[in-house]
């Protein structure tokens, strides 16, 4: 086991050079290999760098690069020009788009007498390891999993094995462990890199994924003083230092504590990478925290035009809506549909205030019937865009029209939280 890489600290700024021979440095370190695949995560998280990183990986070993496969999880396969803009002349032919729901096989099986430990006896079912077949079957020498550790909703902290284990997972791994998350609280383990869905992955990788020569490439990425997004760390390693590393370095420039709850929150979702509640919900998940019993988060949406990336998924978010944990436990249990489809079920818990504060969708392609039939309140984006127009507002507390607000500008980058409830 080793740690081949670990630059970075809360004021470190990378350049692409600096990325660039680090990283190479790194694979140096690990010899000759002849048949490579690549495992960066898609172009919702672009912030990462993943797409330059597996560029200079590609560049390092030319044909011995076999494919890449994007870490979809349960979102849509990339489109060509997509993975133009993200991964630059990365070949095409390389890419192969992951499909969960019928390109999985399950490698071993974690007892249910250890999810019903880790979830404090609320669920009394097994968690099969499933991975896309080109990852267990491929007879790779190599396997780089690149990615981001930030903040994450369902994972605590995100990357490390969650890459394989959900991003190329299948459709029980993901939805029992989204439940999981989603069961055991998902304040009481964003921001925190030990927690029991992650420990139910670690279980799963030093059981099952002992024979695949996974090598992690992880990032950190955070704003600078000037509003900037500059990579603070890279970390390159074969175990668990590597992701803790990354991960502490992470709570350290990502996480911001407030002395006060706010009032009411504004956040912008970039139309490039945000195009569903699935995937923007991300500006409840990590503001709910800092947010005031009472207060507003309004979300400016002009690229969303869905609930779900997953259409099965997508419609159960229209039949459900978002009611909160109770209501979607109660649902669980009298709809099959639901029942079945685990993950969506914790999306919809995610994705409430549980009455706490009001949510304020602002889509560009959903109508009012649709969102407020999905349980959110709604907001007319013309209208909103002018009185909080993300080219004018900064990072932050602003006054706008004698109105305190704080605004976020890419909520996927953080998590905040006030010194009251964190």
């Amino acid at each position: 086991m080793s740690l081949y890489c670990a630059q970075g600290g809360p004021d470190r700024e990378l350049s692409s050079r600096e990325l660039r021979d680090s990283l190479l440095a790194a694979l140096e370190k690990l010899g000759k290999r002849s048949k490579v695949l690549a495992i960066p995560p898609d172009q919702t998280r672009t912030a990462s760098r993943a797409g330059e990183l597996t560029r200079y990986a590609w560049e390092y070993y030319g044909e011995n690069l076999h494919a890449v496969l994007p870490a979809l999880g349960t979102h849509k396969a990339m489109s060509p020009e997509r993975i133009a803009a993200m991964f630059g002349d990365v070949p095409r032919n390389l890419f192969h788009a992951h499909n969960w729901r019928e390109d999985t096989e399950t490698v071993g099986v974690v007892p249910k007498e250890f999810i019903r430990e880790q979830s404090e006896g609320k669920l009394e079912y097994e968690w099969p390891a499933q991975v896309n077949r080109l990852v267990c079957r491929g007879q790779f020498d190599l396997i780089l999993s690149i990615g981001q550790v930030v903040p994450h909703e369902v994972i605590g902290m995100a990357n490390y094995n969650k890459n394989i284990l959900v991003g190329t997972g299948g459709p029980d791994s993901i939805n029992r462990s989204h439940y999981l998350a989603a069961v055991y609280g998902m304040e009481r383990l964003m921001g925190r890199a030990d927690n029991p869905v992650r420990r139910v992955l670690n279980y799963a990788a030093s059981h099952f994924l002992g024979n695949l020569p996974i090598v992690y490439v992880l990032t950190v990425v955070a704003r600078n003083a000037s509003g900037a997004t500059v990579v603070r760390g890279l970390f390159v390693g074969d175990d668990a230092e590597c992701f803790y590393r990354a991960a502490e370095l992470s709570f350290q420039v990502n996480f911001e504590l407030l002395p006060k709850p706010i009032r009411k929150v504004v956040v912008y979702l970039d139309p490039r990478e945000f195009h569903s509640t699935w995937l923007g919900n991300k500006a409840i998940y990590r503001t709910r925290m800092a947010l005031e019993d009472g207060g507003e988060l309004i979300v400016l949406a002009p690229g969303v035009r869905e609930f779900g990336e997953d259409a099965k998924i997508d419609k159960l978010i229209r039949k459900y809506g978002y009611h909160g944990t109770e209501a979607t436990l109660a649902m669980v249990s009298k709809n099959a549909d639901l029942a079945a489809d685990l993950s969506a079920a914790a999306h919809l818990i995610h994705g409430s205030s549980e009455g706490r504060f009001r949510i304020t969708w602002c889509p560009g392609h959903l109508t009012r019937e649709e969102v407020e039939g999905a349980g959110f309140g709604y907001g007319e984006l013309g209208q909103e865009t002018q009185t909080y127009d993300p080219e004018k507002l900064q990072h932050g507390w602003n006054r706008v029209a004698g109105e305190e607000i704080f605004f976020i500008e890419n909520p996927g980058l953080g998590l905040w939280a006030s010194q009251d409830r964190f």
